[in-house]
């Protein structure tokens, strides 16, 4: 007796197999015509990354060839790896990665905290007129461009400035002190400005994730006798560990982007040895000298690292048990 007939399988059939395709083709079309007003609404987005996000990934071919905008990218001549390697064989690359890499470990540290004590800070407060007021005045640096930032920072700052007035006026101090051009003083500057610019909008996706904790937990720890800092321990907290998850994995990608408009208008010749990170150096050594395709080099090798630590991220964020990015 044949296999066949001992062991049928109606979906071997190749006219089977052309109508169950036909139907989940069907099943497609029929859940696009049905989403078509979702589908349309988020058209404009999904333009945008298309245009401004993947069409310029063909650009990345320039780190691969010596690009010379007289011959074209056709016209250039190959280079294989040569302009990654020259990432690695310029000694100043070793000082420019340490800065990179240390002023956004101090950001993670130091500035990504902050947005989850505002939150924690706003959700208590019980006066609603009195939390929009104090949203609404932590948020205002967020639309103000790193140019003003900036201008606000050396007023405050220079020789002459407010703080050292007031220094000289509060403390006596005989000579103003250099916070601009004292090498010391940049990294902390730095810290303190993204800080006061972005941790109020940070707040946003925290308090959304607030929003939805049922008051009932905090009404049963009320009365087994816990205090609000234990409400905000035990319900608060375990509420928006996962979006501190996915932010912090998030930030991790961006881990060698420092804040190149910032640290751009903050260089000086005084600082420039701790200050000059990977974008600045970037630019000086590659846009500066239309070097090209050492740019488009360095800017691959800088999406690479970040690629790898958001996969490691999620990797152990979901041993660890949370949901991780995907």
């Amino acid at each position: 007796m044949r296999l066949s007939t001992l062991n049928p399988h109606p979906h071997s059939s190749p006219a089977i197999r052309k109508t169950s395709s036909t139907s989940r083709l069907g099943r497609l079309r029929a859940r696009l015509w049905k989403d078509r007003y979702l589908l349309l609404l988020g058209l404009p987005g999904i333009a945008y990354f298309l245009i401004y996000r993947y069409v310029p990934m063909a650009g990345l071919y320039m780190a691969f060839i010596d690009y010379s905008p007289f011959q074209g990218i056709a016209g250039s001549e190959w280079a294989g790896l040569k302009h990654f390697a020259r990432i690695f064989e310029d000694p100043e690359i070793v000082q420019v990665l340490w800065n990179t890499l240390s002023i956004s470990f101090l950001q993670i540290v130091f500035a990504f905290p902050v947005p989850i004590v505002l939150a924690l800070m706003l959700n208590e407060l019980r006066n609603q007129v009195y939390k929009r007021i104090v949203q609404s005045v932590i948020y205002l640096p967020h639309f103000l461009s790193w140019v003003v930032v900036i201008g606000i920072c050396t007023i405050f700052l220079k020789g002459n400035g407010v703080v050292n007035d007031l220094l000289k006026q509060g403390f006596g101090l005989a000579q103003p002190v250099p916070f601009l051009t004292d090498p010391s003083y940049f990294k902390p500057i730095v810290i303190l400005q993204v800080i006061w610019k972005e941790a109020g909008w940070g707040t946003i996706l925290f308090l959304a994730a607030l929003a939805g904790v049922s008051p009932q937990l905090y009404e049963a720890a009320v009365i087994d006798g816990a205090g609000r800092f234990r409400q905000m321990w035990h319900i608060t907290l375990p509420a928006i560990r996962n979006t501190i998850v996915i932010l912090l994995i998030l930030r991790l990608g961006h881990v060698m982007d420092a804040g190149y408009e910032q640290i751009f208008l903050l260089l000086n010749p005084f600082n420039m040895e701790i200050g000059n990170i990977l974008d600045t150096y970037v630019f000086f050594k590659g846009i500066g000298q239309s070097d090209y395709s050492f740019a488009t080099a360095v800017g691959l090798f800088k999406g690479a690292v970040g690629l790898g630590l958001v996969l490691s991220a999620n990797y152990i964020a979901k041993k660890l048990g949370d949901d991780g990015v995907f």
